[in-house]
């Protein structure tokens, strides 16, 4: 099992003015996964989101940080600048995967600008805002994720099994 962080970007979720349901959408599909031991709701601004990613990774030693919302085109939306900030390494082939399952059911899946990295020992991917494009990312990522994770942490080595 695994210590999960999540965070939402949303400027009207962390104002109360909305409920975030993509989060609890994150964390009911990786209860088999691990525990989520820390989640947040933060405005849209960069700082925020880089500065919950370090204390998650950093601080809190968390194995996977998910972020919902923030990767699209609007002039707010800047998860994915937020976390190429503070990543060691990208993971190309996670958003890679996301868009190209994604892009099966709507055209509108090529505008996502979601990104994957790894800080330290934590694998941090960030995920679409809305409920449903949670469910349909995380679809395809979850049977890579937790193979992914032992590695990460050293518990187990490559392998070429499936």
């Amino acid at each position: 099992m695994f210590d999960i962080g999540i965070i939402t970007a949303s400027d009207r979720g962390s104002r109360g003015e909305r409920e975030d349901i993509s989060g609890k959408t994150v964390a009911t599909m990786l209860a088999g996964l691990g525990q989520v031991k820390y989640y947040v709701v933060v405005p849209d601004e960069k700082e925020a989101l880089s500065g919950e990613i370090v204390h998650m990774a950093d601080h809190l030693r968390l194995d996977l940080i998910l972020t919902t919302g923030g990767t699209g085109l609007g002039p707010r939306d800047v998860t994915p600048e937020a976390t190429l900030a503070v990543v060691d390494r990208e993971v190309p082939g996670i958003p890679e995967a996301m868009r190209a399952k994604s892009l099966e059911k709507t055209s509108r899946a090529m505008l996502s600008r979601a990104v994957a990295g790894i800080r330290g020992r934590t694998l941090i991917i960030n995920l679409p805002g809305s409920p449903k494009g949670v469910r349909e990312c995380l679809e395809v990522v979850l049977p890579a994720l937790e193979h992914g994770l032992a590695i990460l942490k050293g518990e187990t080595g490559e392998c070429g099994e499936a």
